[in-house]
């Protein structure tokens, strides 16, 4: 996308396909282009016109279409076989089975169209093995496939950037959102809750697409300690059901893709159905709602470019809603003031991760965050604060040896003016098990005996 293009308008492009869609639509039903071994992007321009058309003889058979066409993008899989087979329809109705001197990749020439109309173009060749794919990043017409952990140039390429910024206004366009020279990102989140962050020429130096997929399916602390995940030991599994039976502050932190979010929805698998839940999250990801429908759960969805809807107003709404845990996804800057309120005004058990580097790292870096409001604030009293109310048990995830694990949980506390982690659980990489250093310090055993400690 060139920095002085025009804006994209939705309406201007489909009026324009429909325009072209008569001459171009002749032309191929007279055979002349066919015979003649037909160009693939004047076809693909056909189908995409023939599939923009208003379809339906009442205003709710063609919103029902639009909404067909949304959701083939958008990748349900029915929706995705209907409109596959109104281009297989077209093509034998235009009496083209292939076009001379043109290779595609794909089993048949319906399927090359739908990969380039709607699907998501060669993209389709690398979804098609999707066992172990975890994240595909694109920058310019390079591909990247994240299989277990590790990245590596894919076998599969784009032809021209331009294929990348046409997927990428795909996406945006049955998503109310855009990406033009005005704004040059976007991220949409697809039906199985995986991510999509895109950025156009002019923002980076080529067009990107990132997708993260979605790719966990169960969710309990148990399952975690077998094959294939082994994130941790059956003795951390009691020792993590200890800490949510006595409502301890959890915070859990790890570099992007160590498996934060899947544990915390492991942590929260564990907890009554009846207790009160209130989530707040950029966007959503851990989709408590769908996984655990029975669970009294309610989800918010912060967005920062609103002042109606910040993370601020979300916390203060939630505050209301007589919860019984908070989960923030992700402690940002200026609702980390609300955060440690929350979890020292009665609303123990609550859950966060944070970016740090190290456990010790933790407090003071949600302090900082705490100073940028401009309040007049001791940063030691408040990062002492912190320590001792707000992250009271540490979780520590890595990706080591092949497979994310828990490699540390640590109670925090404060003591000679500085933090103090005392480690429950390590990972020991010589090894490749856990030991267990120290145990919980007097003040937290005892609160910990008053729930039944079961290690």
């Amino acid at each position: 996308m060139n920095s002085g293009a025009s804006r994209f308008s939705p309406s201007d492009y489909s009026a324009r396909l429909r325009l072209d869609q008569s001459s171009v639509a002749d032309s191929l039903d007279r055979g002349e282009t066919a015979g003649r071994g037909a160009d693939f992007g004047r076809l693909a321009e056909e189908i995409r016109s023939y599939l923009a058309a208003p379809r339906g003889l009442t205003e709710e058979e063609r919103r029902q279409y639009s909404e067909t066409l949304n959701r083939a993008v958008l990748g349900f899989a029915s929706e995705r076989e209907q409109v596959l087979a109104i281009i297989a329809d077209r093509l034998i109705r235009l009496r083209i089975h292939q076009l001379d001197g043109y290779k595609h990749p794909y089993a048949t020439l319906a399927e090359a169209l739908f990969a380039e109309v709607i699907g998501l173009n060669v993209l389709e060749l690398v979804l098609a093995r999707k066992d172990g794919l975890e994240e595909i990043q694109v920058v310019g017409s390079q591909i990247y496939e994240v299989r277990d952990g590790q990245t590596m140039l894919s076998s599969y390429r784009f032809d021209h950037e331009r294929d990348v910024e046409r997927i990428q206004q795909n996406l945006v366009l049955y998503n109310n959102d855009r990406i033009n020279p005005r704004k040059r990102w976007a991220e949409v989140m697809l039906r199985d809750g995986s991510r999509v962050t895109m950025t156009g020429f002019g923002f980076t130096s080529k067009p990107t697409l990132t997708i993260r997929f979605f790719t966990v399916r169960c969710f309990s602390l148990e399952a975690l300690c077998s094959a294939p995940y082994r994130t941790l030991s059956h003795e951390m599994r009691n020792m993590l059901l200890d800490v949510l039976e006595a409502r301890f502050n959890l915070v859990i932190i790890g570099p992007t893709n160590s498996g934060k979010t899947h544990l915390m929805k492991a942590l929260i698998a564990e907890l009554p159905d009846e207790e009160r839940i209130v989530t707040i999250e950029g966007r959503f990801e851990m989709m408590l709602g769908r996984d655990f429908p029975n669970k009294n759960t309610v989800e918010y969805e912060a967005d920062e470019d609103d002042p109606q809807h910040k993370a601020e107003q979300a916390f203060k709404l939630a505050l209301r809603q007589s919860p019984q845990r908070i989960v923030h996804a992700e402690i940002r800057d200026m609702d980390a003031n609300i955060y440690v309120r929350a979890c020292t005004r009665g609303h123990s058990g609550s859950m966060t991760t944070v970016h740090a580097n190290t456990l010790e790292d933790v407090p003071e870096a949600i302090t900082d965050m705490c100073m940028l409001d401009g309040r007049g604030m001791n940063p030691e009293r408040l990062t002492k604060r912190i320590a001792e109310y707000v992250t009271q048990v540490g979780i520590e995830m890595r990706y080591l040896g092949g497979r994310r694990v828990i490699a540390r949980i640590g109670e925090l506390s404060w003591a000679n003016n500085e933090v103090i982690v005392r480690d429950w659980a390590r990972f020991d990489e010589t090894s490749g098990q856990w030991i267990y250093p120290e145990k919980p310090s007097p003040k937290a055993k005892a609160r910990l005996a008053e729930r039944g400690w079961r290690t």
